[in-house]
């Protein structure tokens, strides 16, 4: 099942604030938001979990850029 949660719940499950997630996009740190709605916008479950999982593993900020890169062209790739 695929899983759109919204920026709250994101926030909840990155344990950032809003700002600082928007930095980590601006950054390549974390995929950019898929829109669900005209004036709404989500991130895929799966995508917040394997980053996330990246994050608890320790790895460095190059290899979260290519993981974020690859996540974002597997979007691509599915459609």
């Amino acid at each position: 099942m695929n899983t759109i949660l919204r920026l709250p719940k994101v926030l909840q499950e990155r344990g950032r604030s809003r700002s600082a997630h928007y930095l980590d996009i601006q950054q390549g740190l974390f995929t950019r938001p898929v829109l669900i709605g005209q004036r709404a916008v989500g991130w895929p479950a799966h995508e917040v979990h394997t980053l996330n999982a990246a994050r608890i593993a320790g790895k460095p900020d190059d290899e979260i850029r290519i993981l974020v890169a690859q996540l974002e062209a597997d979007r691509k790739a599915a459609t």
